[in-house]
């Protein structure tokens, strides 16, 4: 039977793992404040929440004094309003948000949960790996353990996409970009009713790469394809990529990032093309309004820059070795 999360043996069984992401929380802001980071809070409920195709909002209501109802929903990510503070000037930044995605629960998915966010000017996509695995060996022990998976972190390993792909699918993936039945024959799979090139992209990458990144050691999955990077730069070298890298440790994808696009033009056709697909895939009833207000911020001028998304309540499940997303959160929205 599920235990409520306030029941004493249930929190008397998570606190080991609470006072770690306690203490995980103050060695991270520790870290930031030494290289001149500045912590910043940015709203929650705003009229755009993101425009990630597949991610679910949370929808509610701002009422004015005069009684007028306008429509706001929960952010999936602070990375609009944080970038605008890019605009403004705020140099480095860094926050621990509370985030909504909704439709989502598992051992590693909680529709309410923590993302450190940080974004740095005049960074570069290696200066942030760098950064990255700086701020992890700062904040973690030199060898840690998470569901079953134990990995140190004396070495990252850094893997571009088509490198992953040729090495375990044994196919070309960007040669093969929007062609699903020449990515198929390829990889000798049967391309599944409706299949497109992007599901087929994710069903080979959650069965036959995860499994291998993030084990021994982190893994920088490097260089995706330009579709699969709504918001990064493609990369000048090779426009078919785009500066995007995803973090795993211990077998758990930990973390998204990016060389901004700084291009706004570019940036609305690609959000116009996000929103196309999202309504094609779930209707329009839960659609919110194309976020002109972060088109004209970064048209006045966002600054070359990196910035990076990282999973804290999976952070701390590695830092405490827990199980579930549940066991390092304080008040966790399901039963245990």
């Amino acid at each position: 039977m599920a235990r409520p999360p306030w029941a004493a043996d249930a929190f008397a069984a998570r606190l080991p793992h609470l006072r770690r992401r306690a203490r995980l929380a103050a060695a991270t802001r520790a870290f930031f404040d030494a290289r001149g980071y500045v912590e910043v809070e940015t709203p929650y409920a705003v009229p755009t929440p993101g425009e990630e195709v597949h991610l679910r909002a949370y929808a509610t209501e701002q009422i004015a004094t005069d009684g007028s109802r306008v429509r706001r929903f929960l952010h999936t990510s602070p990375e609009f309003a944080m970038k605008r503070l890019l605009v403004a000037g705020a140099g480095r930044v860094f926050q621990l948000a509370r985030v909504w995605r909704n439709e989502q629960g598992s051992d590693l998915h909680a529709p309410e949960f923590t993302m450190l966010e940080w974004y740095r000017p005049d960074a570069t996509l290696d200066a942030l790996m760098d950064e990255t695995e700086a701020y992890l060996r700062a904040v973690l022990p030199p060898v840690v353990s998470c569901r079953d998976v134990t990995t140190s972190l004396d070495a990252f390993e850094r893997l571009t996409v088509a490198e992953a792909f040729a090495r375990w699918t044994g196919t070309d993936v960007i040669a093969t970009a929007d062609d699903a039945p020449a990515l198929a024959a390829a990889a000798g799979v049967v391309l599944r009713a409706g299949e497109t090139w992007e599901d087929l992209f994710f069903r080979l990458l959650l069965d036959r790469i995860e499994p291998h990144l993030g084990q021994a050691r982190p893994t920088f999955l490097t260089h995706w394809p330009a579709a699969q990077a709504a918001l990064a730069r493609r990369d000048p070298r090779d426009p078919r990529v785009a500066e995007r890298f995803e973090l795993y440790v211990c077998g758990i994808e930990l973390a998204n990032a990016y060389a901004e696009l700084t291009d706004a033009w570019e940036q609305r056709a690609r959000f116009l093309a996000d929103r196309a697909r999202r309504a094609a895939l779930y209707g329009t009833e839960d659609d919110w309004p194309l976020d002109e207000d972060f088109l004209d911020a970064v048209a006045h001028g966002l600054p070359p820059c990196a910035g990076i998304a990282l999973g804290f309540d999976r952070l701390a499940m590695i830092a405490a070795g827990a199980a579930r997303i549940g066991d390092v959160q304080w008040m966790p929205v399901t039963p245990l």
